[in-house]
Protein backbone atom coordinates (compact mmCIF):
# COMPACT_ATOMS: atom_id res chain seq x y z
CA UNK A 1 0.00 0.00 0.00
CA UNK A 2 3.23 2.64 0.84
CA UNK A 3 4.39 1.37 -2.66
CA UNK A 4 1.48 2.62 -4.21
CA UNK A 5 1.10 5.94 -3.16
CA UNK A 6 4.85 6.56 -4.42
CA UNK A 7 3.69 5.56 -8.09
CA UNK A 8 2.41 8.24 -10.75
CA UNK A 9 -1.36 8.64 -10.60
CA UNK A 10 -2.50 6.74 -13.81
CA UNK A 11 -0.23 3.45 -12.55
CA UNK A 12 -1.66 3.59 -8.73
CA UNK A 13 -4.01 0.84 -7.59
CA UNK A 14 -6.09 2.80 -5.58
CA UNK A 15 -6.58 0.31 -2.76
CA UNK A 16 -9.21 1.17 0.11
CA UNK A 17 -7.90 -1.10 2.81
CA UNK A 18 -5.31 -3.77 3.86
CA UNK A 19 -8.05 -6.81 3.41
CA UNK A 20 -8.86 -4.97 -0.40
CA UNK A 21 -4.71 -4.83 -1.02
CA UNK A 22 -4.31 -8.27 -0.20
CA UNK A 23 -7.52 -10.16 -1.92
CA UNK A 24 -6.86 -7.72 -5.15
CA UNK A 25 -3.22 -8.80 -5.21
CA UNK A 26 -4.32 -11.79 -4.75
CA UNK A 27 -7.05 -12.08 -7.36
CA UNK A 28 -5.07 -9.18 -10.37
CA UNK A 29 -1.61 -10.44 -9.82
CA UNK A 30 -1.42 -14.16 -7.88
CA UNK A 31 -1.78 -15.86 -4.62
CA UNK A 32 2.60 -15.63 -5.15
CA UNK A 33 2.86 -11.88 -5.57
CA UNK A 34 1.95 -11.38 -1.88
CA UNK A 35 5.15 -13.13 -1.18
CA UNK A 36 7.16 -10.50 -3.42
CA UNK A 37 10.62 -9.41 -1.28
CA UNK A 38 9.69 -11.82 1.42
CA UNK A 39 13.30 -13.27 1.06
CA UNK A 40 15.50 -10.63 0.76
CA UNK A 41 13.66 -9.63 3.84
CA UNK A 42 14.03 -12.87 5.85
CA UNK A 43 17.53 -12.71 4.24
CA UNK A 44 18.00 -8.96 6.16
CA UNK A 45 15.93 -10.07 9.47
CA UNK A 46 18.43 -13.07 10.08
CA UNK A 47 21.59 -11.17 9.03
CA UNK A 48 20.43 -8.21 11.06
CA UNK A 49 19.39 -10.02 14.23
CA UNK A 50 22.93 -12.15 14.35
CA UNK A 51 25.04 -9.89 13.99
CA UNK A 52 23.53 -7.37 16.66
CA UNK A 53 23.69 -9.68 19.06
CA UNK A 54 27.13 -11.62 17.59
CA UNK A 55 28.65 -8.49 17.83
CA UNK A 56 27.18 -6.82 20.88
CA UNK A 57 28.56 -10.29 22.71
CA UNK A 58 32.22 -10.12 21.19
CA UNK A 59 32.63 -6.51 21.90
CA UNK A 60 31.14 -6.66 25.17
CA UNK A 61 33.74 -9.39 25.92
CA UNK A 62 36.78 -7.40 24.54
CA UNK A 63 35.59 -4.28 26.70
CA UNK A 64 35.38 -6.56 29.47
CA UNK A 65 39.18 -8.22 29.16
CA UNK A 66 40.32 -4.48 28.42
CA UNK A 67 39.24 -3.66 32.14
CA UNK A 68 38.46 0.30 30.40
CA UNK A 69 34.69 -0.16 31.99
CA UNK A 70 35.09 -2.05 35.94
CA UNK A 71 34.07 -5.36 36.65
CA UNK A 72 30.35 -6.35 34.33
CA UNK A 73 28.74 -6.68 37.21
CA UNK A 74 29.04 -3.31 38.44
CA UNK A 75 25.59 -1.08 37.15
CA UNK A 76 27.42 2.07 36.73
CA UNK A 77 30.37 0.77 34.23
CA UNK A 78 27.76 -2.14 32.46
CA UNK A 79 25.85 0.81 31.35
CA UNK A 80 29.02 2.63 29.35
CA UNK A 81 30.20 -0.47 28.20
CA UNK A 82 26.79 -1.93 27.09
CA UNK A 83 26.29 1.74 25.10
CA UNK A 84 29.55 0.74 23.17
CA UNK A 85 29.16 -2.64 22.64
CA UNK A 86 25.70 -2.27 21.47
CA UNK A 87 26.29 0.69 19.24
CA UNK A 88 29.14 -1.07 17.80
CA UNK A 89 26.91 -4.09 17.12
CA UNK A 90 24.22 -2.00 15.70
CA UNK A 91 26.94 0.05 13.12
CA UNK A 92 27.74 -3.51 12.16
CA UNK A 93 24.20 -5.21 11.52
CA UNK A 94 23.64 -1.82 9.29
CA UNK A 95 26.22 -2.85 7.11
CA UNK A 96 25.52 -6.11 6.51
CA UNK A 97 21.70 -5.86 6.81
CA UNK A 98 21.67 -2.37 4.17
CA UNK A 99 21.86 -4.13 0.82
CA UNK A 100 19.60 -6.63 1.58
CA UNK A 101 17.25 -3.65 2.42
CA UNK A 102 17.15 -1.90 -0.66
CA UNK A 103 16.89 -4.94 -2.35
CA UNK A 104 13.89 -5.62 -0.78
CA UNK A 105 12.68 -2.43 -1.37
CA UNK A 106 13.59 -2.24 -4.90
CA UNK A 107 11.63 -5.57 -5.36
CA UNK A 108 8.75 -4.42 -3.45
CA UNK A 109 8.46 -1.17 -5.29
CA UNK A 110 8.78 -2.66 -8.92
CA UNK A 111 6.08 -1.59 -11.20
CA UNK A 112 3.81 -4.65 -12.33
CA UNK A 113 4.89 -5.69 -15.66
CA UNK A 114 2.80 -5.00 -18.59
CA UNK A 115 1.33 -8.23 -20.17
CA UNK A 116 3.91 -10.20 -22.04
CA UNK A 117 6.60 -8.12 -20.40
CA UNK A 118 8.90 -9.99 -18.30
CA UNK A 119 9.23 -8.20 -13.94
CA UNK A 120 12.03 -6.02 -13.99
CA UNK A 121 13.91 -8.20 -11.60
CA UNK A 122 13.68 -11.85 -11.66
CA UNK A 123 14.66 -12.59 -8.28
CA UNK A 124 16.60 -11.19 -5.65
CA UNK A 125 20.36 -11.78 -7.07
CA UNK A 126 18.78 -10.50 -10.11
CA UNK A 127 18.17 -7.23 -7.89
CA UNK A 128 21.56 -7.28 -6.92
CA UNK A 129 23.11 -7.22 -10.32
CA UNK A 130 21.03 -5.01 -12.17
CA UNK A 131 21.24 -2.62 -9.13
CA UNK A 132 25.51 -2.82 -8.91
CA UNK A 133 25.19 -2.89 -12.93
CA UNK A 134 23.34 0.44 -12.87
CA UNK A 135 24.46 2.52 -10.24
CA UNK A 136 27.91 0.94 -9.06
CA UNK A 137 28.31 -0.86 -5.44
CA UNK A 138 27.64 2.00 -3.24
CA UNK A 139 23.77 1.79 -3.96
CA UNK A 140 23.66 -1.13 -1.85
CA UNK A 141 24.15 1.66 0.99
CA UNK A 142 21.35 3.99 0.23
CA UNK A 143 19.41 4.88 3.02
CA UNK A 144 22.37 3.94 5.81
CA UNK A 145 22.12 6.55 7.57
CA UNK A 146 18.39 6.92 8.29
CA UNK A 147 18.78 2.85 8.90
CA UNK A 148 21.44 3.55 11.28
CA UNK A 149 19.58 6.26 13.30
CA UNK A 150 16.67 4.31 13.61
CA UNK A 151 18.37 1.06 14.27
CA UNK A 152 20.99 2.36 16.89
CA UNK A 153 18.75 3.77 19.75
CA UNK A 154 16.49 0.48 19.50
CA UNK A 155 19.41 -1.91 19.58
CA UNK A 156 21.20 0.02 22.96
CA UNK A 157 17.80 0.21 24.54
CA UNK A 158 16.39 -2.91 24.02
CA UNK A 159 20.22 -5.00 24.30
CA UNK A 160 20.86 -3.61 27.30
CA UNK A 161 17.69 -4.30 28.89
CA UNK A 162 17.51 -7.84 27.98
CA UNK A 163 21.32 -7.93 29.78
CA UNK A 164 20.28 -5.67 32.69
CA UNK A 165 17.47 -8.10 32.92
CA UNK A 166 18.90 -11.62 32.30
CA UNK A 167 21.57 -11.15 34.95
CA UNK A 168 18.95 -9.55 37.23
CA UNK A 169 16.80 -12.82 37.33
CA UNK A 170 19.24 -15.67 36.52
CA UNK A 171 22.84 -13.65 37.60
CA UNK A 172 24.06 -14.38 34.01
CA UNK A 173 24.50 -12.47 30.79
CA UNK A 174 22.10 -12.35 28.43
CA UNK A 175 25.05 -11.51 25.61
Amino acid sequence: MSADSKLPPSERRGYTSVLNCLVRIAKEEGATKLWTGAAPTVARATLLSSCQMGVTSQVKGYLIQSGRFGPDGQWLHGFPMLFCATLCSSFCANVVANPFDVVKSRMQQMPLPKPGEAPMYLDMRDCFVKSIRAEGPTVLLKGFTPAFVKLAPYTVISLTIADKLTRAVTGKDAL
